[in-house]
């Protein structure tokens, strides 16, 4: 057996989680400015990466989403799923709806007392929460995939997520990991 191999396997192994440990340890979150069209990735307060001209829905945004509507919902979030490859080249999932977006679904009559309840369930186990609510669902920041970069630029052309360029979501990918804060406002 050729110990020195397994060694050095080793010792990649070992130092790939711990560099990633090394950025959720460091306070790392997002912060979305819907008004600017910027993303913006901090470490505590201090801004360590800023990603310009980005799309949001194409309807604006809301603190009251509801399935269809076209808006980004504000608020404060976590990423829940992180897929490497999509339609949209990357998308990282939020944790939408929130408790306070169930509250307010509660409130209004929007989503009943069952959906409520299964979307507080998944919360506290730290699950997705249900997508398929009158709430809506399947939020989160993506690429533009095989999309006219022209649109992009131009427009808020999304179905309520947060848009970057296929460029700029693989430059964001080094930074996020599962549970990332991630602020709307």
């Amino acid at each position: 057996m050729n110990y020195r191999f397994v060694f050095v396997i080793l010792s990649i192994l070992l130092v790939m989680p711990a560099q990633s440990a090394a950025i959720r340890d460091r306070d790392f979150w997002i912060l979305v400015d819907t008004r600017e069209k910027v993303l913006s990735v901090l470490e505590g307060n201090s801004v360590r990466r800023t990603y310009r001209e980005i799309a949001i829905g194409r309807a604006g945004t809301t603190l009251n989403k509801t399935s269809g509507d076209n808006k980004t919902p504000l608020g404060d979030f976590r990423l829940v799923r992180i897929a490497p490859s999509t339609t949209f080249h990357r998308f990282f999932g939020i944790d939408y709806p929130t408790v306070a977006h169930a509250e307010r679904g509660l409130r209004t009559a929007t989503i009943s007392g069952e959906e409520y309840t299964a979307i507080l369930q998944a919360l506290k186990a730290k699950a997705i929460p249900p997508q398929e609510t009158p709430l809506g669902g399947y939020i989160g920041i993506h690429g533009v995939g095989a999309g006219d970069l022209s649109v992009h630029r131009n427009f808020n052309w999304t179905q309520g997520c947060i848009a970057l360029t296929n460029q700029q979501i693989d430059d964001l990918s080094k930074w996020v990991y599962l549970g990332m804060r991630v602020v709307i406002r």
